[in-house]
């Protein structure tokens, strides 16, 4: 709508102001309401001391980020099959965290759906994508390293066929997407800790994607990772320490799938896995803790996710958030230089 296509650049930088735009300005009017209907984050009752003073702060911050990033998809981008495919991965999986934050707030508890039933809705949005993306977008069942290395991941492909059309089911591919999907929005959810820290770091790593859609050539694309980081952007004015709001699940769920899905539809996903460094940490300490705990009935860190164990250090959690910040923008690009290595 807005914008030349011969100017790509300009389309995303305005995407990305466009999208900060609209969550600045609807994240006030979100969070009167959700204080008029008492609906607050429920805090860890074996956390860190100084955050309960956080219970009963409005959460499902998530709601206007995706409202952002949806205005500013229909504004900016044109209704390409990819970005139909990301953003509505991206909307179903943060509907997939509403029901999660709407649960907790409801029970009274830090607790939503349990592991099992969001796992479900995980897998059923990771098969769907893989299906999709694979017969109707293009995207090769593979796997690409630097020097041009490629592993096929099209072995146990199933194939039927409906009137004139092939379709196609690489099983082993529909796993390593759910690894992706799964892990990265699973990963994005840990990280949903500290005041400004999950809605930072994924507007850094969205950053990076939307410069590696533009190199790829898919100006959508680019539109559609900048709009992410432009709401994260806009929701970063309310979620700041001292918060006013919380993502909750809602958005950290929602993030990390559509950066997940941004390296699989770019084919970029060995990229991606630097870029999102930051988010694996926070996973494999918390895998560390619970094995250790289980095997030797120690713990490794003084609370997981990591974050939180350099709060037991003493680190005040603006420190953290920062110093995150910087991790996340070095593996940031580190993972962008690596794009560059790819065959």
């Amino acid at each position: 709508m807005f914008g030349n296509p011969l100017y790509p650049t300009y389309q995303t930088f305005l995407s990305l102001g466009i999208a900060a735009i609209v969550a600045a300005v609807l994240m006030p009017l979100w969070i009167r309401i959700l204080r008029f209907e008492g609906i607050g984050q429920q805090v860890r009752a074996d956390g860190p001391q100084r955050h309960l003073v956080k219970q009963g702060t409005p959460t499902m911050g998530g709601v206007v980020i995706l409202i952002a990033i949806v205005i500013t998809c229909v504004l900016m981008a044109e209704p390409t099959t990819e970005l139909l495919l990301v953003v509505g991965a991206t909307v179903v999986t943060g509907l997939l965290g509403l029901i999660d934050d709407v649960t907790s707030v409801t029970h009274g508890r830090s607790l939503g759906l349990t592991p099992h039933a969001k796992m479900i809705g995980l897998t059923l949005i990771c098969v769907t994508f893989c299906f999709i993306a694979v017969n109707f977008c293009g995207v090769l069942p593979q796997v690409r390293f630097p020097g041009g290395f490629i592993i096929d991941l099209s072995g146990l492909m199933t194939a039927f066929q409906i009137g004139d059309r092939a379709y196609y089911i690489p099983w082993i591919y529909m796993a390593f997407t759910w690894l992706v999907i799964a892990g990265f929005s699973n990963a994005v959810n840990l990280t949903d800790g500290l005041d400004g820290l999950a809605g930072g770091t994924s507007m850094i790593a969205m950053l990076i994607m939307a410069a590696i859609a533009f190199l790829c050539n898919d100006s959508n694309l680019s539109i559609f990772s900048a709009s992410c980081a432009g709401a994260c952007l806009g929701f970063l004015w309310f979620n700041c320490y001292p918060a006013s709001i919380f993502m909750g699940d809602t958005g950290s769920l929602a993030l990390g799938t559509a950066f997940a899905c941004m390296g699989l539809v770019t084919n970029t996903e060995v990229a991606s896995l630097i870029i999102g460094g930051l988010f694996i940490i926070e996973a494999l300490s918390v895998m560390v803790q619970v094995v250790s705990f289980k095997l030797t009935g120690k713990r490794v860190f003084l609370m997981a996710p990591i974050h939180h164990h350099f709060e037991k250090l003493g680190w005040a959690e603006t420190k953290v958030v920062i110093r995150f910040w910087i991790v996340a923008a070095a593996f940031g690009a580190l993972g962008l230089g690596l794009f560059f290595q790819l065959g």
